[in-house]
């Protein structure tokens, strides 16, 4: 799983609000890792595969960076084996 560069992605520290639910597009076995915003839903590009939840912490990881907090804080709460997700953050406000 190749890092990304903190300057490559968005910021998105206004998400870090207690309890806040954050749905997620996922796509895995993408060309480079990449965030983007759509409508209602962060699209979420990760080079790593959907094997043993390898994808699932690639993009858990890449949110947090761009997040600004660390991937302990965030809880995959629904989506486990699905390309739409819904993370959980319970960190500090």
């Amino acid at each position: 799983m190749g890092k990304s560069k903190k300057k490559d992605l968005p910021d998105l520290r206004h998400l870090c609000v207690p309890g806040a639910e954050i749905p997620v597009r996922a796509t895995p076995r993408a060309a480079r890792n990449a965030i983007t915003a759509a409508e209602s839903v962060l699209k979420i590009s990760v080079t790593a595969v959907p094997e043993n939840g390898k994808a699932n912490g690639a993009v858990r990881s890449l949110l947090a960076a761009a997040m600004g907090t660390a991937a302990s804080n965030l809880d995959l709460r629904r989506g486990a084996a699905s390309r739409d997700k819904v993370f959980v953050y319970n960190g500090p406000a």
